[in-house]
C-alpha cells in the first residue's frame, strides 16, 4: 500500500479495523521504517520491537473475533519518553535514568492499551522535559530539514510522527512543548486543560505546569487520542472529574458565528513577516466559514513568561531534589541552571509569583465571556533554525517572542491546539493555536477540524 506510513491515524484505523490490512503488517511496516529513517532522524530513544508486535497480533485476534475497541484499535503510536512504561526504560531525557525500568504502567499507558493501540517505543526528549538535549544524547532532526529547529521538549514526538515513524504521539507540554514541535513539524497538538489528562505515571518538569497530550497530523486524529486517554484517574487526585464529551462526534458542527478573539497588537505586530501573512490568511480562512472576529486585549504575556521561568525552576527543583545538587556532574547546563535558579526563589518572591498567576489566569478566563476561542501565534518566528535557538537563553528579544505566545496558558491552564497554516519560502511550516475556556477542548478541536476541511496544509509531508 503507498505511504501508508502517512495516511491519518483514524484511516489506518479503519483499514485495520476492516479487515483491509493486518496490524502486524502495518506495525512491521512502521518498524522497517524506524530502522532506515531513524539512524538519521534520532527520534526514538528506545524501540518495543517484540512487546508492539505481539500488541498487533492480539489487536488482530480481536479485531477477527469482531472485539472492538475503538478508532485507535491496532494502530501504532509513540510516547515521550517520561511517560512510565513497565516494559521499557523511562529516562526523563536523563543519564542517570538511561535503564530505569518503572514498576507500573502510566495510567495514560494503560488507557491507550485499553483502547488497543500498539505502542512502537519511547521518543527522545530534551533533558527531564526542559530547553536542552542533554549533551550525551543525540538530539532528533527535523525530517522538512535538518539545520530547522524541531521544537523542545517534545522533540522526537513531533519528528516521528512528521516523519511517519508512527501515526500520533504523546507530548508533554509545560512552557511550549507540546506547540513548539507541532508547529516546527507541521503538526496537530493539542494541550488539554490542565487536570483533564491524568499525570500518573509521568516524570515531572513541574507538575502545576505539565500537560499531557497528543500529537497527530490532523485535529480528528488528536481528538481521537484525547478521548482515549481524558478523564478522572484516582490515582492522581489533580485530574479533573469534568465529564469528556465525544470530540469526534462533535467535532463536524461547523463555526458558523462562533466568536474568535483576535488582539491584533499581540497575534499580528510582534511577529515576522511570514508569520503574519500565515496568520492572516488563517484569520480570513476562519471568517469565511462564518466565525465572528472579536477585538481584544491579552494580557501582558512577555511578563508572564518571565515569570513563567522562576515558576517552574522552583517546582523543577522539588522534583529533582532526590538528585540535585547531590548528583550535578550528571546534568546539562541547561538543567542545571533551571534548578540552580529555583534553589535560589525566596519564598516571598515565590508567593509573589503565584499571586501573579492567579491574576494571569483570571484575566485569560475572563476574555472567554467575549469570545469563544482566542487566535495566537504558536512563536513569534517561522523557520527557527538549531544555529538561531543558540541563543534562546541570552537572547531577550529571540526568548520572548518564542514564550510569549505559550507559557501564559500554561500558567492559566487553559487549553490549545496548534495547526499547520503555511510554510516559509523555505519550506519550514508554520502554525497558530486556537484557546479556549477551561474544559472547552470539544470548541477548538471543532475549529481545527473546520479549518482542515478546507485547507491542505495538514496533509504535506515531508520527502521521506
Amino acid at each position: 500500500m503507498d505511504n501508508l506510513h502517512y495516511k491519518s491515524l483514524l484511516e489506518i484505523g479503519r483499514l485495520i479495523q476492516s479487515g483491509e490490512i493486518s496490524s502486524v503488517e502495518v506495525t512491521q511496516t512502521l518498524l522497517t521504517r524506524i530502522a532506515t529513517l531513524d539512524r538519521d532522524l534520532h527520534s526514538y530513544f528506545y524501540v518495543m520491537r517484540d512487546s508492539a508486535l505481539q500488541q498487533a497480533a492480539e489487536a488482530d485476534a480481536e479485531i477477527a473475533q469482531g472485539k472492538m475497541r475503538g478508532p485507535l484499535h491496532g494502530v501504532p503510536i509513540g510516547l515521550k519518553d517520561l511517560i512510565w512504561t513497565k516494559d521499557a526504560p523511562t529516562s526523563h531525557g536523563m543519564i542517570i535514568h538511561k535503564d530505569r525500568y518503572p514498576t507500573e504502567d502510566s495510567t495514560v499507558v494503560e488507557r491507550f492499551r485499553a483502547a488497543g493501540a500498539v505502542i512502537l517505543g519511547k521518543l527522545t526528549q530534551t533533558e527531564s522535559a526542559f530547553a536542552d538535549h542533554h549533551p550525551d544524547i543525540t538530539r532528533p532532526n527535523n525530517p522538512w530539514n535538518n539545520a530547522l529547529w524541531t521544537g523542545v521538549s517534545s522533540s522526537g514526538s513531533g519528528v516521528a510522527t512528521a516523519a511517519g515513524l508512527c501515526f500520533g504521539s504523546i507530548g508533554t507540554d509545560t512552557g511550549g512543548s507540546i506547540r513548539f514541535p507541532s508547529n516546527a513539524n507541521g503538526l496537530t497538538g493539542i494541550k488539554p486543560t490542565w487536570g483533564r489528562v491524568t499525570r500518573h505515571g509521568a516524570c515531572e518538569l513541574a507538575a502545576s505546569l505539565d500537560h499531557i497530550g497528543p500529537m497527530a497530523r490532523n485535529a480528528a486524529d488528536a481528538a481521537a487520542m484525547l478521548q482515549a486517554i481524558a478523564g478522572r484517574d484516582d490515582k492522581d487526585p489533580t485530574s479533573s472529574s469534568e465529564p469528556v464529551p465525544d470530540y469526534l462526534a462533535l467535532m463536524t458542527r461547523g463555526i458558523s458565528k462562533m466568536r474568535i478573539g483576535v488582539d491584533k497588537s499581540w497575534a499580528l505586530e510582534k511577529v515576522d513577516e511570514e508569520t503574519r501573512a500565515a496568520l492572516q490568511s488563517a484569520i480570513a480562512t476562519l471568517s469565511s466559514l462564518g466565525a465572528t472576529l472579536v477585538d481584544i486585549t491579552l494580557p501582558d504575556t512577555e511578563k508572564a513568561a518571565a515569570e513563567w521561568s522562576a515558576l517552574c525552576a522552583v517546582e523543577t527543583a522539588l522534583a529533582h531534589e532526590e538528585t540535585y545538587p547531590a548528583q550535578k556532574d550528571h546534568y546539562g547546563p541547561g538543567l542545571a541552571g533551571l534548578l540552580d535558579l529555583g534553589l535560589s526563589v525566596t519564598a516571598l518572591e515565590y508567593q509573589r509569583l503565584l499571586l501573579s498567576r492567579a491574576a494571569l489566569r483570571g484575566d485569560i478566563s475572563a476574555l472567554f465571556t467575549q469570545v469563544d476561542l482566542i487566535l495566537a501565534p504558536a512563536t513569534a518566528y517561522a523557520g527557527l533554525t538549531w544555529d538561531t535557538m543558540t541563543r534562546f537563553g541570552t537572547d531577550q528579544a529571540l526568548f520572548n517572542g518564542v514564550l510569549r505566545y505559550t507559557s501564559a496558558f500554561d500558567a492559566s491552564g487553559h487549553p490549545t491546539i496548534t495547526l499547520p497554516c503555511g510554510k516559509t519560502a523555505g519550506g519550514a511550516p508554520i502554525g497558530f493555536q486556537l484557546v479556549a475556556a477551561h474544559f472547552a477542548e470539544t470548541t477548538m478541536i471543532q475549529g481545527a477540524w473546520a479549518f482542515q476541511q478546507v485547507t491542505d496544509w495538514h496533509n504535506q509531508h515531508p520527502a521521506l
